[in-house]
């Protein structure tokens, strides 16, 4: 087992666990800056950020913090999407050196999106809860489109970069349902997210695109990292924390797309 991969899945563990964000925005650049090519460093990143998830989807249903509806609305969206994109992928097989491409590329896309949301997420939040009234007005049947057309772009984005089912998906559900708590939206979102990035995971692994053995490793690391960081949660300094974990994330992300 390399040492390397265990430390960073510790690193990356208690960062999610202390700022609830970063996992796939750390994990996968980390994988490429440890020698690990795009599509495999996706794929890997996928099927981990769906197993050190899956125990949080149980915390929170015990917790009645998740919001089966909308996860449901949600995935109806993202998963038909996270396998066509798989599908297409197959079925187009393209050149290695050009599927790297897009990834890189998909993936510094993310980067930024995620970057914007941790930077201006309280901003939008406040915004959003004074002019939440008019949110409130808009009709079930077209709120419930939004979300599956939400689901949708998260699917597309989630399978070819491994991004933005955490930090995105949160703002997103945020921007839809302002007046749900938070703890419903970080429950929904992490509901959402499991399938979503096993899907999308196994897809990958159908391509040849994990690396099981460095899964294993990370997963040694992130588990015990989660638990601690989660228990230092309430003591971190988060006006500094997330601020420097978005302009990281935004300098890994304008670097791959330049």
């Amino acid at each position: 087992m390399e040492l390397v991969y265990v430390i960073s899945g510790l690193a990356v563990g208690f960062t999610v666990g202390l700022t609830g964000v970063g996992g796939g925005s750390l994990m996968t650049p980390i994988l490429l800056w440890l020698g690990i090519n795009p599509a495999t460093a996706v794929g890997t990143d996928l099927l981990y950020a769906a197993i050190t998830k899956a125990g949080g989807v149980v915390v929170h249903q015990r917790n009645r913090n998740i919001d089966w509806k909308v996860t449901g609305l949600l995935a109806s969206g993202s998963l038909p999407a996270a396998l066509l994109t798989v599908l297409a992928l197959h079925i187009l097989k393209p050149d290695v050196a050009i599927l790297n491409a897009i990834i890189t590329h998909a993936l510094g896309f993310a980067l930024l999106l995620t970057a914007s949301a941790i930077i201006f997420k309280k901003r939008l939040m406040a915004l959003i809860q004074k002019h939440a009234g008019h949110w409130l007005n808009l009709p079930a049947a077209k709120l419930g489109k939004a979300t599956v057309l939400t689901g949708i772009a998260l699917g597309i984005i989630v399978t070819l970069s491994s991004i933005g089912a955490g930090a995105l998906g949160t703002l997103a559900l945020f921007l839809l349902y302002p007046l749900l708590p938070t703890s419903r939206l970080v429950g929904t979102e992490i509901a959402h997210a499991v399938p979503l990035t096993a899907i999308a995971g196994l897809g990958h692994a159908g391509l040849g695109h994990v690396d099981w053995w460095t899964l294993v490793s990370l997963l040694t690391g992130s588990l015990p990292g989660i638990w601690l960081g989660s228990h230092l949660t309430h003591h971190a300094p988060d006006r500094i924390l997330r601020p420097c974990l978005a302009v990281m994330l935004a300098m890994v992300g304008g670097k791959l797309i330049m």
